[in-house]
C-alpha cells in the first residue's frame, strides 16, 4: 500500500509539473540557443553586462509563463482537474510574471532599453496567434510552429540590443538566422514524423517538396548575407550540418524511426550551429 501511495504521490507531482514548467524540451533550445548567440556576439560588441543579466532574467520568466499562461487560457493539451491544480497554475503565473516585469521594468528604467517593448509586442502577437492558426487544422500546424519561434528566437536580437545599446544590422541578422535555423529543424522534425512509414522514394519526394524548397531558399538568403557582408563565412557554415542532414535523409534507406535519437542528433546540431555562429563573430566579417 506505502508503495502504491507513493507512486500515485509521484504522478501527481509530475503532473503538477507539467502545468507549470516547460514540456517540450526542444523549445528550451530554441530559446537558449538564440539567448546565448546573442549574448555572446553583443559582448564583442558591448559591456553591459548587468543589463544582459536582467534581459536573461525577463527572456526566461516570460519562457516559462507560456506553459501556464496556456493551461490557464484552455490552449493547452492539459486540463486542470482540481482545486490544487488550478492554485499552482495561478501561483506560477504570479511568480513567473512578477520575476519577469520587475527584469524588464529595471532594463527600461535602468538601461532605457525601450526596444524591447517592441520585441516583447512580437513575442506576444505569435503567442496569441498560435493557438489561431492550430484551430484551422492539422494543415497549418508546422506555420503555427514556424510563427511561434518568431516570438522565441528574437531573444537573440534582445540580448545583442541590451549589451550594445544598438538594435542595428547584426541584430537583424542575428535573429533572421537563428530563425532560419530554427524553421529548419522544426520542418525536418515534421518531415520525419509525416514520412516515417514511406518507403517509396518518388512519394517520399512528393512529401518532401516543401522541404526541399525550404533548403534552397535557405541556402540562398545565407548566400546572399555572406556576399553583403551581413554574416560571416563561419556563420553560413554553421548551418552546413543540418543543410547536408536534409539532403542526404532524403537517399537513405528506409529505417526504424527513433524520436528520442533524433532529438538528440537536432540538440547537437544546435549546439554546433551556436559555437560556429558565434565563433564567425570573433573571427571577424569573412568569419576566416
Amino acid at each position: 500500500m506505502a508503495t502504491i501511495a507513493t507512486e500515485i504521490e509521484a504522478t501527481h507531482a509530475t503532473r503538477i509539473r507539467s502545468f507549470v514548467l516547460p514540456r517540450e524540451h526542444g523549445t528550451w533550445g530554441i530559446l537558449l540557443v538564440p539567448l546565448l548567440t546573442g549574448s555572446a556576439v553583443g559582448l564583442l560588441y558591448g559591456h553591459n553586462l548587468g543589463l544582459l543579466a536582467l534581459f536573461a532574467v525577463t527572456a526566461l520568466a516570460h519562457f516559462c509563463l507560456r506553459t501556464p499562461l496556456e493551461v490557464w487560457l484552455g490552449n493547452a493539451p492539459l486540463r486542470v482537474h482540481t482545486e490544487e491544480q488550478g492554485q499552482a497554475v495561478l501561483l506560477s503565473m504570479i511568480v513567473y510574471a512578477t520575476v519577469g516585469d520587475l527584469a524588464l521594468l529595471a532594463l527600461l528604467l535602468k538601461g532605457h532599453a525601450y526596444g524591447l517593448l517592441g520585441l516583447g509586442a512580437v513575442a506576444v502577437a505569435t503567442f496569441f496567434a498560435q493557438p489561431l492558426l492550430r484551430e484551422m487544422g492539422r494543415h497549418v500546424r508546422l506555420a503555427a510552429q514556424l510563427i511561434g519561434c518568431v516570438g522565441l528566437t528574437s531573444a537573440a536580437p534582445g540580448a545583442y540590443y541590451v549589451t550594445t545599446g544598438q538594435f542595428d544590422s547584426r541584430a537583424w541578422v542575428l535573429w533572421a538566422v537563428n530563425w532560419l535555423f530554427v524553421a529548419n529543424q522544426i520542418h525536418f522534425v515534421h518531415l520525419r514524423i509525416h514520412t516515417a512509414r514511406v518507403a517509396d522514394r518518388a512519394l517520399k519526394f512528393a512529401r518532401s517538396r516543401t522541404f526541399l524548397a525550404g533548403e534552397f531558399l535557405t541556402l540562398l538568403a545565407l548566400a546572399l548575407a555572406w556576399r553583403a557582408e551581413l554574416l560571416p563565412g563561419l556563420g553560413v557554415l554553421a548551418f552546413a550540418p543540418t543543410l547536408v542532414r536534409g539532403l542526404t535523409w532524403f537517399w537513405r534507406r528506409p529505417a526504424p524511426f527513433d524520436v528520442h535519437r533524433l532529438g538528440v542528433a537536432e540538440l547537437l546540431h544546435a549546439g554546433f550551429f551556436g559555437v560556429l555562429l558565434t565563433l564567425g563573430y570573433i573571427a571577424g566579417p569573412l568569419g576566416v
